[in-house]
């Protein structure tokens, strides 16, 4: 099977320009702050790297923000829409100057061509065109500044804005003591103390194990190093306080970042590109080595569940936006691929419709899926599939070509098929038998070989370190 190879040619490999050191991780910004301090995206644009993000900030409302769990409120929405007001504005004006300019200097060059040179000097008309060329040139040299000014402060505010919100997305209402938590998702099937969520063993299709790549996905690897201005493109901030991005040492490397995921990675392949309307959607799926710095050190610091370093199986689509429900339908379809692999494995899960306030600045729709784990006696997320609409294609300007070579914004998709380490979790944990051995699910007996596991050949290790669960190292025999 053919696929592709990013080396990172399309961001990683184009450095041209400098962009400048990458700052360390300041202050979270406050909540109605009007921009960033910095961002990655619009240097990578200035530096001529790439093309200017297109935003659409009428389509959000403050009700949106306040919503959204995000960094701006709706002041700072209305200080941007200001702004780009303002800036439109600015450039209708260069617009007319320029416009004008060009009407003097065609008729300085009228007045050279019909006279000769001493004549020229002498004509009437000629001084005042060239005093006015030299108004409209100061004109413009102030209005280009102010241009610049705004366009900058446009777009470190703009870049922060979360996507729109589906109608079906849960809106809580903000929390009080007799209410239920904001955040708490709506759970589409399934319950912790019930039977289903995910079948047991029942197949609801293929019995294949790489399923993705029987539905017509590319297989694409991608760099782990790539620029910020990808993150933010996606939706993903890494100069941000907390953030679980690692930032390589900036006094050696300018910019680059550890990609906690492959959709930063594949959507930077598409970025700057079109493809063509016949072609979509393109459906992608990557295996990767993912970096996370996880934050928050206090919640569950031992085992698999959070982990800095994991490999992942993500799918990636790309979408036409001709009637509007195309993303829509591709992440049904992702859903469904999901559903489909975890009842094959038999795991218990449950699929959740995500609130507001989780999903994030690029979701417009997010499904969580979390699978029982009885080590922790609790569902723990295993997946999520979100669509981002045409959210990061607006930054990463990720196009496609419509009849008449017509260019529009693509939509995008994107879906984890298998997190490794949390999917260990709940198959060792949800298949372990009483003598300690695990049974292998059927549709995994032919990859493994076996059908049941065995304590494995090499010895078996017994952490004696100082860093106990319980809190301090173990406790010496006499004469230690």
């Amino acid at each position: 099977m053919w696929g592709v190879v990013w080396s990172g040619g399309g961001v990683l490999g184009r450095g041209v320009g400098r962009l400048g050191a990458a700052p360390g991780p300041g202050p979270a910004p406050a909540a109605g702050a009007a921009a960033a301090e910095r961002s990655r995206l619009y240097e990578h644009v200035r530096e001529g790297l790439s093309a200017r993000p297109q935003l659409d900030v009428t389509a959000l409302s403050e009700r949106d923000l306040e919503r959204r769990r995000g960094p701006l409120g709706g002041a700072a929405l209305r200080e941007i829409v200001r702004t780009w007001s303002r800036l439109g504005k600015v450039r209708d004006g260069i617009a007319r100057l320029e416009a004008e300019k060009g009407r003097v200097a065609q008729g300085v060059r009228e007045i050279m061509a019909s006279h000769d040179k001493a004549a020229a000097k002498m004509h009437p008309e000629l001084a005042a065109l060239r005093e006015r060329g030299r108004s409209l040139r100061e004109q413009l040299r102030v209005l280009e500044a102010e241009e610049s000014e705004l366009e900058q402060r446009f777009y470190l505010g703009a870049l922060q804005l979360p996507n729109r919100t589906h109608p079906a997305v849960v809106r809580p209402p903000k929390f009080t003591p007799k209410s239920p938590s904001p955040r708490e998702p709506t759970p589409l099937w399934g319950d912790p103390g019930g039977s289903g969520g995910g079948s047991q063993g029942g197949s609801g299709g293929s019995e294949s194990p790489d399923l993705p790549f029987s539905q017509g996905f590319l297989p694409m690897t991608v760099p782990d190093l790539l620029r910020g201005a990808v993150f933010e493109g996606c939706g993903v901030q890494p100069s941000a306080a907390p953030s679980q991005v690692y930032t390589i040492d900036p006094a050696r490397f300018e910019d680059l970042c550890l990609a906690g995921t492959s959709e930063v990675g594949i959507a930077g392949y598409f970025m700057d590109h079109a493809v063509q309307l016949q072609d979509l959607p393109v459906r992608v799926v990557c295996s990767s080595t993912c970096y996370r710095a996880e934050t928050d050190t206090g919640r569950e610091p031992w085992g698999l569940y959070r982990v800095h370093q994991f490999t992942k199986v993500e799918m990636f689509g790309v979408t036409a936006a001709e009637s509007g429900t195309e993303s829509e339908e591709l992440l049904d379809e992702f859903l469904g691929i999901q559903k489909e692999i975890f009842s094959e494995l038999g795991l218990h899960y449950r699929v959740l419709d995500m609130p507001t306030e989780e999903l994030g600045l690029p979701a417009y729709r997010k499904f969580d899926i979390e699978a029982w784990m009885p080590g922790r006696g609790k569902f723990g997320e295993i997946s999520s599939a979100s669509n981002c609409t045409d959210y990061q294609s607006r930054r990463l300007n990720i196009m496609y070509s419509g009849e008449g070579g017509r260019l529009s914004h693509a939509h995008t998709v994107n879906g984890t098929a298998c997190a490794v380490s949390r999917m260990l979790i709940a198959l060792l944990e949800c298949n372990q038998l009483p003598d300690g051995r695990v049974r292998v699910p059927p549709v995994l007996q032919p990859l493994v070989g076996r059908e049941v596991l065995t304590r494995p050949p090499s010895p078996l290790l017994r952490y004696i370190g100082p860093n106990q669960p319980g809190g301090g190292p173990p406790k010496m025999g006499r004469g230690s």
